[in-house]
């Protein structure tokens, strides 16, 4: 296992297929190319854990609905900053 980063192996553009990997947005020999990438690159490795635990927290908390006593003080801010008709 190696960091490719420090070697100039992985950019920005690499780093982004992991994206697209994790979307299903690959052909299946990009699937394997990234999955072969992922499993000898230690730096890429540790980008994508990130973001499967990015993920994972991000659609949990979409999930979870807001207290009704916060959604009734937002309405309330709003009506309250709302300019008088004229």
């Amino acid at each position: 296992m190696g960091d490719c980063q420090s070697l100039g192996d992985c950019d920005d553009e690499r780093v982004g297929r992991i994206y697209e990997y994790l979307d299903g947005a690959l052909s299946l020999d990009d699937l394997a190319e990234i999955k072969a990438h992922l499993d000898g690159c230690e730096d890429c490795a540790h980008q994508y854990d990130l973001e499967c635990v990015i993920r994972t927290v991000v659609k949990r908390s979409c999930k979870e609905a807001a207290p009704e006593t916060l959604k009734a003080a937002i309405l309330a801010r709003l009506h309250e900053s709302k300019p008088a008709s004229v």
